[in-house]
């Protein structure tokens, strides 16, 4: 049974925020960190777990309430986990695209053998601004990355980043679909086993 009826989802995106109250359905509202303040709090931490911490901890502050953030990208093996937490800021803050472009620019020499990636996602879930037991919960999503861009859909590096199990790039998975898979859709399905809802 889910012990509070409303949270605050630690990010102005408003597609994460319908994604991720469509995940937790109607038995908990999810309010938007926006309607307090419109100042996102400096990711200092060295791991996704610990910026998902530090963005929860903030949203509560501010919002009075319980609160989950977040915090996801893309760790490639030949770069030892890199872009890593710095995945939506890798070519300085230029947008998915630049983003994209540098990433295919460092892999151009990788053989396919060792292109291998994975979404990562870390949510973090505070009771209240100060809470001792964050409760964390993480998604894997493996994969590999292309040599060239396929697909439409999604967004950032989901054009390169090929699903083996459906034959295709992320960006070509139709939003339902990749809402079942994705390292996102992974660590909410392991939150709501912890919330028993």
């Amino acid at each position: 049974m889910m012990p509070f009826s409303e949270l605050v989802l630690a990010s102005h995106n408003a597609g994460k925020l319908k994604e991720l109250q469509a995940m937790l359905g109607d038995t908990v509202r999810v309010r938007s960190v926006a309607e307090f303040s419109r100042v996102e709090p400096e990711e200092t931490g060295l791991s996704f777990i610990e910026n998902a911490i530090l963005k929860a901890r903030n949203a509560a502050r501010i919002s009075g309430l319980p609160a989950l953030a977040d915090d996801s990208g893309l760790a490639v093996d030949a770069l030892g986990g890199a872009p890593g937490i710095y995945s939506a800021r890798y070519a300085d803050g230029q947008g998915d695209a630049a983003n994209n472009a540098k990433l295919l620019q460092v892999l151009r020499d990788v053989p396919d053998a060792e292109r291998g990636a994975q979404f990562v996602c870390a949510l973090a879930l505070v009771r209240h601004a100060d809470d001792p037991l964050p409760i964390i919960c993480e998604g894997l999503w493996h994969g590999r990355i292309l040599h060239a861009p396929r697909g439409e859909h999604g967004f950032g590096y989901d054009p390169l980043f090929w699903v083996p199990e459906c034959d295709c790039s992320s960006a070509e998975l139709p939003a339902e679909q990749k809402n079942q898979l994705s390292h996102r859709a992974r660590a909410m399905a392991l939150l709501k086993q912890r919330l028993g809802i």
